[in-house]
């Protein structure tokens, strides 16, 4: 309901209607990695979500990974969805060079994940796949954001998730305390408030007016607070990037 992608600046005309499948990716990716003459991680997952439901028939993130294990590169996987347990042996392969998983986890509480997050995998599902991750030996890290403001800036709710990514073995938790809204999207997120959170659009709007920046007014408690907990239970607030010896951050695809 809240994602960046439906904003003008990036020209998607039918965010919603339809998905666009480029069949070529991975003779592309064959193509191009072996031309690098550095290696270095490649990222999947900023844009769009590589698990979407359709990757469970079309496959195209798992044949990805087959040539990223093949040529030796990295990978960081970002996704919201459980079916990237499917890919653990070839993420197993990649882990002798570097594999990654971050799993988005904005509240511990299913019902509300359904709401702010339908047809994505329930939190919960998610943290069982951070769990089983972790015991397969792959590094997973939790994206704690957006931080949802009047919904999710809870001290109770940043609790419940830093605990359960202790449960879970994860090492890094990056957060940030609040979202950001512009044109199409703050349009499209008003409507998903008005359906899901009756009252709830008056204090955004109160609260941000236009504004792009719409940090949680709790953001100071709940980052002291979060940073606390993590210390204790040893779980990385931020992380280092990874660059190997003659390796490189690459863009594919771009």
């Amino acid at each position: 309901m809240y994602c960046d992608s439906r904003s003008a600046c990036y020209e998607i005309e039918d965010f919603d209607g339809e998905v666009l499948v480029k069949a070529n990716a991975i003779d592309l990716l064959r193509d191009e990695l072996p031309r690098k003459r550095k290696k270095g991680i490649i990222g999947t997952g900023s844009m769009n979500d590589p698990y979407m439901p359709l990757e469970e028939t079309m496959n195209l993130t798992g044949r990805a990974l087959e040539v990223i294990a093949e040529h030796g590169f990295g990978v960081h996987v970002i996704t919201k969805s459980d079916l990237v347990l499917r890919d653990i042996p070839l993420l197993k392969k990649i882990a002798r060079v570097s594999a990654v998983v971050s799993l988005t986890v904005t509240t511990t509480d299913d019902e509300l994940s359904r709401k702010l997050e339908p047809g994505a995998p329930t939190s919960s599902a998610r943290l069982r796949a951070l769990k089983r991750l972790a015991e397969e030996g792959i590094e997973t890290r939790i994206a704690l954001t957006p931080v949802l403001p009047f919904i999710e800036d809870t001290v109770e709710n940043v609790e419940a998730i830093v605990e359960e990514a202790r449960r879970c073995g994860v090492k890094a938790i990056i957060a940030a305390f609040g979202m950001t809204m512009r044109d199409r999207q703050r349009d499209h997120f008003y409507r998903c408030l008005d359906a899901a959170f009756s009252g709830m659009r008056k204090r955004y709007e109160a609260q941000y007016g236009e504004s792009y920046q719409c940090s949680s007014p709790n953001a100071d408690t709940l980052h002291a607070r979060f940073t606390r907990l993590c210390s204790e239970h040893g779980i990385a607030t931020s992380v280092q990037p990874y660059l190997a010896p003659s390796a490189q951050q690459l863009r594919l695809f771009g």
